[in-house]
């Protein structure tokens, strides 16, 4: 970031700080203290185990320059006082964007918001210096810490923002103020909190309340409740699609290969050819919407291609690997029936000798909703298939529902600890399986996954 005095610091957040202090120049934000360094701002954060005040002193005695806190220190210690440190921290964050005038491109929807993020960073960066979310920072404080982490010499930052709630998202816009406005779809996830798609769409759009006035949505057009409101609102929309040919941006001639998705682009008068090294549909539409923006930034047609044909995912967001003559599926980051349907277009997709199997975890946050969903995802993975292993109370239905729809109850099982599905896998799947993993983030199944592959025989 670039350097900052406390009195700048101080007039974005309303905090107060002693005149005497007022000149002392930070280059950085930090909240934790054991990673502080000289030139930095200590941060004091309230968490559940700890109270960062607690380490306010040892903080500046380490090299910080200062402390930011919600309650007194010593005086002889230079500090800014506020009345919630993780607030302060939004607005120093809010008024850092607009210092720095970098250009802005928000990412949100229900699901495939880190893929697309990872897309679009990856476009961008064939043209401009671009900072990009790292990890799951996409909440009230990995937001902020995002914007204060971005290299001094960043022009484009690509932030994903997520939401549980209502009014969560707008917050996060007045911080980042997005130039573009990514929303991917609108699934299912949250519904337990936001009732309806419909009320799910709403809570997406606030990521458009703190637009300047010359921005724009891109937006996928295939998904009705957002093509619907294409003339409602004072911003442009641009949109992205493969169904939906009167979207700006879309895809043809698409072919599934072993190893990617090859497909023809068009879109603002051009016409080219993308391979993305990735599996299934939904590919197309993550490659589509960073497409989209590098279009519309200015990146040309050939970097595009480039810096698709050489993309790799990142985290626990789906990979596909082979370990021990085993295709392993890892999608363990999270799960909503979108997702999972995905991830089960994704295990039927690929050729195999031996059996595809799908290991699934409950779908969380699902409400009222959630019987029918895991339901449906039982009927779905009829037929894509060949052996079913869940865990977790609401996934019984996915056995249900598969059952229902005509698999075989040989041929699926259902699990209450991550010890006992992984003992089964190690004694079921043979060399030439496909094995998906894919479930919420709370179900952890990437410890089931570990299991498996831990002295497997």
């Amino acid at each position: 970031m670039k350097e900052l005095t406390l009195k700048q610091i101080a007039d974005w957040c309303g905090g107060k700080v002693s005149a005497r202090f007022e000149h002392l120049r930070v280059s950085r934000m930090q909240s934790d203290s054991r990673k502080v360094r000289s030139g930095d701002l200590f941060v004091a954060l309230k968490g559940a185990k700890a109270d960062g005040h607690d380490f306010a002193e040892t903080a500046i005695n380490h090299g910080a320059v200062a402390a930011l806190v919600s309650r007194p220190i010593s005086e002889k210690l230079p500090s800014i006082e506020v009345e919630d440190t993780l607030r302060a921290y939004g607005e120093i964050a809010a008024g850092y964007r607009k210092l720095t005038g970098v250009k802005v491109v928000g990412i949100t929807g229900s699901v495939g918001k880190t893929t697309t993020k990872e897309m679009t960073a990856s476009v961008l960066e064939a043209a401009y210096h671009t900072a990009k979310t790292e990890g799951n920072h996409n909440n009230n404080l990995g937001l902020p810490m995002t914007i204060m982490d971005m290299p001094e010499n960043t022009e484009v930052a690509v932030l994903e923002m997520g939401m549980n709630h209502s009014g969560e998202m707008e917050y996060l816009s007045d911080i980042a103020r997005p130039d573009l406005a990514i929303i991917t779809n609108i699934g299912t996830m949250h519904i337990e909190h936001l009732g309806t798609r419909e009320g799910i769409l709403q809570a997406k759009l606030e990521i458009m309340r703190g637009m300047p006035d010359d921005g724009a949505g891109v937006f996928n057009g295939d998904e009705p409740l957002l093509w619907n409101i294409r003339a409602i609102g004072k911003h442009k929309k641009y949109y992205y699609g493969i169904e939906n040919h009167a979207c700006d941006v879309t895809a043809t001639d698409i072919v599934e290969l072993d190893d990617g998705v090859r497909f023809v682009v068009h879109g603002f008068g051009q016409q080219f050819e993308l391979f993305v090294p990735m599996l299934g549909r939904h590919a197309v539409y993550n490659a589509l919407a960073a497409t989209t923006v590098g279009l519309l930034l200015g990146v040309k047609a050939e970097k595009i291609q480039a810096r698709f044909s050489s993309f790799h995912n990142t985290g626990m967001r789906q990979k596909i690997y082979v370990k021990n003559g085993v295709t392993i599926i890892e999608d363990c980051y999270n799960a909503g029936p979108e997702s999972t349907e995905a991830a089960l277009d994704v295990l039927a997709g690929i050729k195999t000798d031996g059996r595809r199997i799908a290991v699934l975890g409950d779908m969380l946050e699902l409400g009222n909703r959630s019987a029918a969903e895991h339901y449906r995802i039982g009927r779905l993975a009829v037929g894509k298939a060949d052996l079913l292993l869940t865990y977790g109370e609401h996934s019984v239905r996915t056995l249900t529902g598969a059952i229902t729809g005509g698999m075989n109850p040989k041929n699926t099982d259902h699990f209450d600890t991550h010890e006992d599905m992984a003992h089964m896998l190690k004694m079921r799947v043979s060399e030439g399986d496909v094995v998906l993993f894919k479930g919420s983030r709370g179900m952890r199944m990437e410890k089931v996954l570990q299991l498996f592959l831990d002295d497997k025989k």
